[in-house]
Formats: structure tokens, C-alpha cells, sequence
């Protein structure tokens, strides 16, 4: 099982193929396991994808579990391998992480980022229109964490596909509670309640933007909201998914994600000729 030191703990990844690095971020209480019907990906890229401490087959770490506290694993597991050109992939938290990289580190190490079903701030707050919960209910969530582990999961799953199979409401029930009710409890609160409003207009690369129109989790307009405030955004709907299109419409989320990495590529070289002649 591979896995990178980083930051002190030990955290799970795969890695396969080769050309532009692809590297997928989970959502909370989540892993890697979720994406396992990007494989094809890897025929035309490098596919990697990496376990946030104290999920999926990560150590589960006592300490660190912050939004930026993994967002500097991420830059330590880049540093390590060298990446350098990556295109970016985040579901849910794993674009929560996404915003906080850029934040503390900037875009130098990207060309891409693809954002799938995420608002940048999940709290409800005046002015805001685009929350999922209020802190009462926000608060309900802590108390479940620590006195009904397994009902928090299964509230979770009932919010997230559409249709699910059962066997994938297994996977993600096996998912969820292997994480320890002390690690739930830090990083949901954290997530939740980070704002990554300002960020937005930070994100200087070419950005894709996915929104799952089953409303099962998330509000339209908080995804929406993120494509009209990122500088170089665009929205791809996918109309049979809630908040998991690569898993609920994979062929089309894989085309849409290949479409956009091979327009980066474009849009790179538009920018050399422009500068060439001018």
C-alpha cells in the first residue's frame, strides 16, 4: 500500500499513468475509493489520488485536522513528488481544501482546477443565501459525531445521490464510520464553517465547475455562485446527478474533465502566441 510521510502522519495514495498529473481531493469523511470510475483517466493522464489524514487509508492522525492543516499536506505531498501543471479536482471539502491551497500558496503549481459540488462557505449567514445549515443544526451534526456515529452516516448518505445502489450506500456507510468520532467531529466543524468567499476571485487558472442539479445536498445557486465569482469559470451541469456526478454520471463527468484538461492546453498556447505577437 503506498503511502507519503507527510507533515508526521502517513497518508494513502495511488498513483497511475502518465502526462499531466491529475490529482483528486475527496470529500469529508470520505477517501479515494470514490473514484474509482476515473480510472480511464489514467489512459491519457497522471491519475492520482490521495486520503486526507484520518480518512480512508491514511493514519488516522490525532491532530491536524483543519482545512489548512491539509492543505499543507497537500503542498508537502507535491513538494515530495515534484508535481508541478496540475490540474486540480476537488469534491465537496476536497474544493474547501482547493481554496485554502490557493490561499496560503498560490496557483504556481497549477494549470487547472476543477470544482464538483461545493459552496465557499457552508454555514448559513446573513447576506449569504447559499448555506446548508444554520449553527443549530450544524451543532445537531457535533452531537450525532459523538453519541450516534453510525446515524450521522446514514443522515449524510440519504443526502447525497440520487438513486444510490445499495451497494454504494455500503461503501459509503464502511467509509464514513471508519473515520474516529474525535476526527468527525474537528474537520466537519472546521469545513463548515470556513469562508472561502474572498478566495474566488484569487483562482487565476482556468477553472470547471460542476454542478450535480439534484438538489440532494447542495442548492444550485451556491455552485452557481462559485462559477459567476471565479475570474475564468464554466459551469457544466449534469442533470441525472445530486452531489456526486463522477460517481452518479461517470462517462460524462470523465469526457467533461478530459475536455477541459485538453483545453488548458489551448488556452496555453493561445497565451504564448499572444505574447509572441505583441
Amino acid at each position: 500500500m503506498p503511502t507519503a510521510s507527510i507533515n508526521g502522519a502517513e497518508l494513502y495514495y495511488h498513483s497511475s499513468g502518465s502526462g499531466t498529473p491529475v490529482v483528486f481531493l475527496h470529500g469529508v469523511l470520505m477517501s479515494s475509493r470514490f473514484f474509482t470510475k476515473q480510472t480511464p483517466l489514467a489512459d491519457n493522464y497522471q491519475l492520482l489520488t490521495l486520503d486526507f489524514r484520518g480518512h480512508g487509508r491514511s493514519e488516522k492522525a490525532t491532530a491536524g485536522h483543519t482545512v489548512p492543516e491539509y492543505a499543507q499536506d497537500l503542498e508537502a505531498f507535491f513538494s515530495a513528488r515534484d508535481l508541478t501543471d496540475i490540474v486540480l479536482v476537488g469534491w465537496s471539502m476536497g474544493s474547501l481544501v482547493t481554496w485554502e491551497y490557493i490561499r496560503q500558496f498560490g496557483t504556481d503549481r497549477l494549470q487547472g482546477f476543477v470544482s464538483v459540488e461545493q459552496q465557499p462557505l457552508d454555514l448559513k449567514q446573513d447576506g449569504y443565501d447559499h448555506g446548508v445549515f444554520t449553527f443549530e443544526e450544524l451543532r445537531g451534526l457535533m452531537e450525532l459525531a459523538q453519541t450516534e456515529h453510525h446515524e450521522l452516516a446514514q443522515t449524510l448518505i440519504d443526502q447525497m445521490l440520487v438513486d444510490e445502489p445499495a451497494d454504494m450506500e455500503d461503501k459509503l456507510f464502511d467509509e464514513i464510520t471508519r473515520v474516529p468520532p474525535a476526527i468527525v467531529s474537528a474537520i466537519l466543524f472546521d469545513q463548515s464553517v470556513r469562508d472561502y468567499r474572498s478566495v474566488l476571485s484569487d483562482v487565476d487558472v482556468p477553472t470547471l465547475v460542476c454542478l450535480g442539479e439534484d438538489e440532494t445536498l447542495l442548492e444550485t445557486g451556491g455552485v452557481e455562485y462559485v462559477a459567476e465569482e471565479t475570474p475564468n469559470a464554466e459551469l457544466k451541469r449534469f442533470t441525472n446527478s445530486g452531489h456526486c456526478p463522477f460517481i452518479e454520471e461517470p462517462e460524462l463527468f470523465n469526457h467533461a474533465v478530459s475536455a477541459f484538461i485538453k483545453s488548458l492546453s489551448w488556452h496555453f498556447d493561445s497565451t504564448c502566441v499572444w505574447w509572441l505577437t505583441h
